[in-house]
């Protein structure tokens, strides 16, 4: 919006430049002189400078200049002190030894040329004057307190008037209020005087402004006594000084000091200053309040001032006058003064004449208008001259403010002086009337760029003179049709106006400026830019302390326009500190402090418009301590805490943490005690007795814990017999015979009182009715020695201090010490479930023989043997708990077929019981474990050999073995499986039959009458014959090879398009001839003049070409079969030839015995090179 209201401003100020502007004629035609500066009517010199009187004007031929002083001539040529500068009016006056007195008056400049004269206003020269002040002897001033006083300053006059402040001795301003304030005319008025008021440097200063000089009155004493002091010392003051006294120093009504009476008048002019003042006495001090009597006051012109004693209205107008009311008021009454405003008025301009070029034979006015009160007076004159003593012209009339000109004729141009008057006041205004015949001509210069931003205003300028004036047209780029209605607006200068400017309104425009006389073009250029924007705006940030901050203002703006970004901070240049780092779209702070807090604005300017942002930089940190504790509403268990919060640093406090030190028990350790919401500053602390208070106070932000405040002062708790016993209190034996009494010892902070001790008390539960006691110092255990094995106790323990015994403690039971239990299970008898789970029972033992708390059984276990003559013995003895008064558990986990001991166990807190009688078991037949190990030995081209390992857990008698088998291809494709049921007592087998280089895998478990067991698995392969490997390494892994066989696929494929080439063009194909000629299947050459092949035949899978790879045997098989290509055809061997002999028969296998029979040649796989290669060329 900023942006917006910039561009609005800057058109503004261009629409009123282009449309308010007077007439302009080039310098470069006749014209009459145009005063173009001159000095204020009013014009106070300085007497130590020369006397400057500015006049300046134009016109064509240039104007010659004279001056009058006091209405006569001022003839500057016999006056060796005044001169005139070069091509100007400007007076200059050496005034150097000589008295500025002299040359004091009324200046009028004087411009004229062969087309008329124009006049300066009337110049009032006076010297501007600082005199001193006039000697004076103060006497001192006595006043009785609580009267009013008023100091005179009286300074001298001076012109301009001085400006009055009233200071000490020492040069500082006295203090003023609404008891003591200067009024406008610098008196220091003191509504009522107060013994401080007494001093003896009351001292009034003026200060002229125009020659900078101040003046200072004589100080004045002023002595404040009460009504006693006054009494006692009248009587040696009364004869040598003035005494003042209004009275009593009593309190009483207002009553004015200045303006006197209940009403007053006052006359201001019309733009001037209006000040009223009422400065009122009385005790208490008034308080001064204004109104207006009838409307309200002009709120944007209006302030009060001196304390409310003066309203003060700028810029005065008629509408401000009429009755204003000031009430000065105190507890005891109220006292009004009425002052009656009348506003006069100099003469001001309504509409000023304006210079008027008119071609002959044309007619216009010149019009003047003035007001002012009262009504000021319009007169006319010609070339400074009344224009009733001018020459008469019959083309012209006065009609009092308007000038009438009918049918000009050339040479009556003139300049006219338009004056208006009244007794406050006059105007004079200058205004030509040039008689010209000019054609028209375009002021603007040609091919001017003008650049506005997309909807904004579009004003195109086409200055343009002529007499007759020119009309002006315009039209864009090819002046189809004139510029004229929406969107485009023409004004009566030429200007051309766009409204809200868009892309499409760019381009070329030509103005045309036409009249009687001839015609004048000019051409002008608009571009519409696109605007600034920023993008993405920097964001509210809010960062710790010492950490990096980056702002970022991403902008797009028009590519043809150089931005520049700039960054501002609370509206003021950045501070200049390397820790601010400006990129090219971003802001960064680095190690930010306190004082980098602000809002951050950043700026993108163009030449055309600019754009901004903002945002605001939040820095935040821990809060600072609170200080000033303080410690109140003392009791003797309790205390209120209050504090000062520190510092929030931005953050605000969320809560408050309070600790203490005890420096009696605790010495420098603090302690949390409690915490308060960050709204509070007090807090209730309950406390405890016996215990040295020292209390400070952390506040917690969002960012952090404070450092603590200083420590309060310390608080002291007076000791009281303890409130509380012992926590934790047990009752356990650690011997069979002993009671042991544990508990948590107390706290200094618990105890409450010196001398703190422990009152431990026993009794047997259900037996003993009387307490056994015994006092212990501060430990925190007691046994008791002699107790009967694991009974129960009833136990207390009462903390007792020197002031007195806690309360009545709690009763807890605990139990003397265990003993080993006595007794064994009886009864024990074993389940057996299956072969690796038993279960176990047994008679638990009577409670009494347990002897402590019963805490389970236990079975021990182990495997005497396997039942198997080939397992190894071995004993591994194993413990299973069952927790709680159990009389059976479960024995998982067990070795089929084996033999099996255990026994069962009963315990305590103390240990184990008796073991009972060993039981056996034993378990039945399980299935087998895998094998121990298979391995395949001597692989050869179609058997192999397989050993193997009787498991190692054979759990149960075996009964044999199990083999499988299948062929693995090379995709990893499982052939058919075989399978093979082998004897227990075999560790081998040999497989025969199988196929030469395949891969086999093998599945492989023993068997129990229980079942097979786990497999173990392994592969192998048979070997293939040693030629074959070595020609599948030598060949078919070469790269050569493969080089080949593609180098002979594109020679055939070459070959083959000649032929296609040969056979349209009418060839031949004897192919029955080659077929006799050559019978050898390995010497087939193609024949070069027809390209036709020695040899086809249906079996040419099986024939090796050269190069290729034979069978593993290294022989070749020869087909029963010689036949030509007519064999191929169909049963009856006829092939089908065309015309030129060329063969279109389809090419079909001989019979399907002839691909049995080459089968049967050889019981080897043929080499899959074979087929892969002949493949590729069918």
């Amino acid at each position: 919006m900023e942006r917006t209201r910039a561009r609005a401003t800057v058109f503004l100020m261009l629409f009123l430049g282009n449309l308010g502007n007077a007439l302009e004629v080039p310098l470069d035609l006749p014209q009459p002189p145009t005063i173009t500066h001159q000095s204020p009517k009013d014009f106070i010199i300085d007497p130590r400078e020369n006397i400057v009187i500015h006049c300046d004007a134009k016109g064509k031929p240039h104007p010659s200049f004279s001056w009058t002083r006091n209405g006569t001539h001022f003839d500057i040529d016999q006056d060796p002190k005044a001169t005139m500068r070069p091509h100007s009016g400007t007076l200059v006056v050496d005034i150097s030894g000589e008295k500025v007195e002299s040359y004091e008056g009324v200046y009028q400049c004087t411009a004229r040329n062969e087309h008329g004269t124009a006049i300066s206003n009337n110049i009032v020269i006076r010297q501007s004057r600082s005199p001193l002040w006039s000697k004076e002897r103060n006497e001192p001033i006595i006043v009785q307190e609580g009267v009013s006083l008023v100091l005179q300053c009286r300074p001298p006059a001076g012109l301009p008037p001085p400006i009055i402040f009233w200071m000490n001795i020492n040069f500082q301003r006295l203090p003023q209020s609404s008891r003591v304030s200067q009024a406008l005319n610098g008196d220091l008025y003191f509504s009522n005087v107060l013994k401080e008021d007494s001093r003896n440097d009351y001292i009034c200063y003026a200060r002229f402004p125009h020659t900078q000089t101040i003046q200072q009155k004589q100080p004045i004493t002023v002595t404040v006594l009460n009504l006693d002091a006054i009494n006692e010392t009248v009587a040696a003051l009364y004869n040598e000084t003035d005494f003042l006294s209004d009275g009593s120093a009593e309190e009483r009504r207002p009553t004015f000091l200045i303006p006197s009476g209940s009403s007053s008048s006052k006359m201001v002019l019309r733009g001037q200053v209006l000040e009223l003042e009422c400065i009122a006495e009385g005790l208490p001090t008034p308080e001064v309040s204004w109104s207006k009597v009838s409307g309200e006051f002009p709120a944007k012109r209006t302030s009060f001032l001196h304390f409310q004693k003066t309203l003060r209205i700028v810029d005065v107008s008629e509408a401000d006058a009429g009755e204003y009311r000031c009430t000065a008021r105190n507890r005891l009454a109220s006292v009004h003064h009425t002052i009656r405003v009348t506003v006069k008025a100099a003469p001001y301009w309504i509409s000023t004449p304006r210079n008027l070029v008119l071609a002959p034979r044309e007619r216009g006015n010149l019009i003047c208008r003035a007001s002012g009160t009262p009504k000021p007076t319009i007169t006319w004159a010609m070339n400074g001259i009344p224009i009733e003593n001018s020459p008469k012209d019959p083309s012209r009339k006065v009609e009092g403010d308007t000038i009438i000109f009918e049918e000009v004729q050339t040479g009556s141009s003139a300049v006219y002086q338009c004056h208006a008057s009244n007794e406050y006041g006059y105007l004079l205004s200058n205004a030509f009337v040039n008689v010209l015949s000019e054609t028209p001509r375009v002021l603007t210069p040609a091919n001017k760029v003008y650049q506005v931003i997309r909807n904004s205003r579009a004003l195109l300028d086409c200055s343009s003179f002529g007499s007759p004036i020119p009309k002006i047209t315009w039209f864009k780029d090819s002046r189809s049709s004139t510029l004229d209605g929406d969107p485009y607006v023409l004004h009566e200068n030429g200007t051309l106006e766009i409204h809200v400017a868009q892309a499409l309104n760019s381009g070329k425009y030509t103005c045309v400026a036409r009249n009687s006389l001839g015609i004048s073009e000019n051409h002008v250029y608009l571009e519409v830019k696109e605007p600034t924007r920023i993008l993405k705006q920097p964001e509210y940030k809010v960062v710790q302390r010492n950490r990096n901050v980056v702002f970022e203002c991403k902008v797009k703006h028009d590519p043809s326009l150089i931005p520049t970004m700039t960054w501002v901070k609370d509206n003021g240049e950045l501070p200049d500190d390397e820790r601010f780092v400006v990129d090219s779209d971003s802001l960064t702070i680095t190690d930010v402090s306190e004082n980098d807090a602000g809002t951050y604005t950043c700026i993108m300017i163009t030449t055309l418009d600019q754009d901004s942002a903002s945002a605001e930089l939040t820095v935040v940190e821990q809060p600072d301590p609170p200080t000033d504790l303080e410690l109140t509403d003392q009791k003797p268990r309790s205390v209120q805490l209050t504090w000062i919060p520190g510092d929030e640093h931005n953050s605000p406090i969320h809560m408050f943490v309070i600790q203490y030190a005890d420096s009696l028990h605790h010495h420098g350790h603090w302690h949390n005690l409690t915490v308060v919401p960050g709204i509070k500053t007090t807090a209730h602390l309950k406390l405890s007795p016996y215990v040295h208070y020292t209390f400070r106070v952390l506040a917690r932000n969002a960012v952090g814990l404070s450092n603590p405040s200083l420590p309060s002062r310390v608080y002291k708790t007076n000791p009281s017999a303890p409130d509380e016993n012992p926590s934790g209190v047990d009752g356990f034996g650690t011997e069979y015979d002993n009671l042991v009494i544990s508990w948590n010892p107390m706290s200094g902070h618990q105890a409450n009182g010196p001398g703190l001790q422990y009152k431990v008390m026993w009794r047997q539960k259900d037996v003993d009715k009387e307490w056994t006691s015994v006092t212990v110092a501060n430990v925190s255990k007691f046994m008791v020695s002699g107790t009967p094995t694991f009974t129960p106790y009833e136990v207390q323990v009462q903390a007792i201090n020197d002031y007195g015994i806690g309360p009545e403690p709690a009763v807890v039971t605990g139990h003397s010490g265990e003993d080993l239990p006595m007794q064994a299970p009886d009864t024990v008898q074993v389940l057996v479930l299956n072969s690796s789970l038993a279960e176990v029972h047994w008679e638990p033992v009577p409670p009494k023989t347990v002897r402590g708390r019963l805490k389970g059984y236990k079975v021990y276990y182990w495997r005497e043997r396997s039942l198997h003559k080939h397992n190894p013995h071995h004993v591994e003895q194993q413990v299973l708990t069952f927790s709680g008064n159990k009389s059976h558990g479960m024995l998982p986990g067990l070795q089929p077929y084996s033999l099996y001991l255990f026994n069962v166990r009963v315990f305590n807190g103390k240990g184990e019981g008796p073991a009972s009688s060993n039981q056996q078991f034993e378990t039945p037949e399980g299935v087998p474990g895998r094998p121990s190990f298979l391995r395949i030995t001597n692989p050869n081209l179609d058997s192999l050999t397989l050993e193997w390992g009787p498991p190692y857990d054979r759990n149960g008698r075996l009964t044999g073995y199990t083999l499988k088998y299948q062929t693995v291809n090379i995709s990893d494709v499982l052939g058919p499986v075989e399978e093979l049921a082998l004897p227990a007592n075999e560790t081998s087998v040999t497989l025969v039959n199988l196929k030469y280089s395949t891969r086999y895998k093998f599945y492989f478990n023993a068997k129990t009458g229980q079942g097979a067991g786990p497999v173990v698995t392994e592969e192998a392969a048979t070997i293939m014959d040693e030629a074959m490997a070595a020609r599948q390494v030598d060949i078919a892994t070469q790269g050569w090879f493969i080089g080949l066989m593609c180098a002979i696929a594109l020679l055939i494929l070459v070959l083959l398009i000649i032929c296609f080439i040969q056979r349209n063009k009418g060839g031949k194909y004897p192919v029955k001839e080659k077929e006799d000629a050559h019978t050898d299947p390995e010497f087939q050459p193609m024949k070069e003049d027809d390209c036709t092949f020695g040899e086809y035949s249906d079996t040419e899978d099986h024939k090796p070409l050269k190069g290729s790879r034979t069978p593993s045997n290294g022989t070749v098989h020869r087909d029963n079969s010689d036949d030509s290509l007519v064999d191929y055809g169909g049963d009856g061997g006829d092939g089908q030839f065309n015309e030129d002999g060329s063969f279109i028969g389809q090419y079909s296998g001989k019979s399907s015995a002839r691909d049995t029979a080459g089968g049967h040649e050889s019981s080897e796989a043929p080499s899959p090179v074979n087929t892969s290669a002949m493949n590729s060329f069918v």
